[in-house]
């Protein structure tokens, strides 16, 4: 039964693979990649993506099962952890995923999660804030220590455009989107007093079909797919902020253009 499910995931995801090989997809030099939240979504599309690459590709999240089929792809160098960011002993499994590949040069996260919560539901916000802030801040903070130490290394981090903002639909997945834009500059800032080489790109999509939007019905939806190509091409050409994609850059410059006594007046019910 086992086989036959690796046979079929396998199958379904050769034809993705050859496809980009053929779109030829370059990576600067062939590095080790650590990706948090890659059982689903972004995260594991982006991680197909370096795997295609030829990269060392150490891939974690909360469902194993999915990271063990994901393995199957290349398993000499795809090493996979079972790792819930928002326990304490996330660092110490990072630790270990980063020696079973060798060393990280890019750490790349994923893992958050959101929530239409305009009737203030406590345990919404709060595992928001758990995931989104805590969570959030206890690995991107051991990654850029792990970089400083070394002297070197690429943080990439999921926020969204929703931290242009608050939005009163959804108060915490805002403001901690709000909360990850800002702490990425002040690690940008701090690289440059430790006088270390890390660079950090703060990747804001707007609506990508994943898990986090599935039964919303959201204007503008992008392809996780072709989500995941411009992402992957917005890290790997060293961009600070990018935009998913043109069409949602366009949008935020002109949004930020509402003044603040105009939009807190704004009815805005989403759906």
């Amino acid at each position: 039964m086992l086989l036959s499910i690796n046979m079929t995931y396998t199958l379904c995801i050769t034809p993705y693979l050859i496809y980009l090989y053929h779109i030829k997809i370059n990576v600067k030099e062939m590095k080790h990649v650590i990706i948090t939240g890659a059982t689903s979504g972004i995260g594991m599309e982006v991680a197909k993506h370096y795997i295609a690459a030829g990269c060392t590709v150490g891939i974690a999240g909360r469902r194993i099962e999915i990271l063990e089929k994901i393995k199957i792809l290349a398993p000499e160098r795809i090493f996979i952890k079972k790792i819930d960011i928002t326990e304490k002993g996330a660092k110490k499994l990072l630790d270990e995923l980063i020696e079973e590949c060798g060393g990280m040069d890019l750490y790349f996260h994923s893992s958050g999660i959101g929530y239409n919560n305009a009737r203030l539901d406590e345990e919404l916000e709060l595992k928001t804030v758990a995931t989104n802030c805590e969570g959030w801040a206890r690995m991107i903070n051991h990654a850029f220590n792990y970089f400083a130490e070394k002297g070197k290394g690429h943080i990439a981090a999921i926020s969204s455009i929703a931290g242009t903002k608050g939005l009163g639909a959804a108060p915490a997945y805002s403001a901690t989107k709000r909360f990850q834009n800002t702490y990425l500059s002040a690690l940008k800032q701090q690289s440059k007093m430790r006088k270390a080489d890390i660079r950090i790109t703060d990747i804001r999509p707007g609506f990508v079909t994943t898990d986090l939007i599935a039964g919303a019905n959201y204007p503008m939806q992008m392809d996780v797919k072709y989500a995941a190509r411009e992402i992957y091409n917005a890290v790997e050409n060293g961009k600070r902020i990018a935009y998913i994609d043109w069409k949602y850059a366009i949008l935020v410059f002109f949004w930020r253009l509402i003044p603040r006594c105009i939009w807190e007046r704004w009815a805005i019910n989403v759906k």
